[in-house]
């Protein structure tokens, strides 16, 4: 009975370090992490779909809450603005959509007036050859110059129907999100 007891002890003792050393580990490495995505995912997608600014999108990026997740937490929405002589004309920002294999992230760049500058895919896992032309500029220039209002449809591509709808659903949240967050994101 005394060496369950003791096993029952140490165990816990195993147990609590562990998760108290994962959550230290985890709170250090939040912020390299953070960094490392933005300069090596979403800078490049930034700097496709904005164009003509004199200032460090990344460097003034901004955090927009844009609601609460089940847990009542806020969910926050990072904007990169795009800014000329001091004032911002243009903004990019990621939406997500459902893919074929699962989540498409796209970079979207919006100008104040409402029209889309430019698209970059930030993340995807679709199928190799069909599923990825989503990427390619023969599908992604479709969005250039369009009205930032109401859903977003472009024609998409044959055999990558769920991969186009995709890209589509995730433009049509970031233009929802500009629209609806317009005085806090200009």
């Amino acid at each position: 009975m005394r060496d369950i007891i003791k096993m029952m002890v140490v165990l816990t003792a195993i147990g609590a370090a562990s998760g108290l050393t994962l959550s230290v580990i985890y709170r250090v490495t939040q912020t390299p992490i953070e960094y490392q995505t933005i300069k090596f995912v979403k800078e490049p997608a930034v700097k496709k779909v904005l164009t003509g600014y004199d200032n460090d999108p990344i460097m003034d990026r901004k955090k927009v809450t844009v609601g609460t997740d089940e847990q009542g937490k806020p969910v926050e929405l990072t904007v990169f603005p795009a800014k000329k002589d001091g004032e911002t004309f243009a903004v990019a920002l990621e939406g997500k959509g459902k893919g074929y294999h699962g989540t498409i992230g796209v970079m979207v760049g919006v100008r104040k007036d409402g029209t889309i500058l430019d698209i970059g895919i930030t993340s995807q896992s679709e199928t190799p050859g069909v599923g990825t032309k989503v990427t390619e500029p023969a599908f992604t220039d479709r969005f250039k110059g369009l009205s930032a209002t109401g859903e977003i449809a472009v024609d998409g591509i044959s055999g990558a129907t769920y991969s186009s709808k995709g890209v589509m659903a995730a433009v049509t949240q970031a233009v929802g999100y500009v629209n609806t967050f317009k005085q806090e994101i200009f």
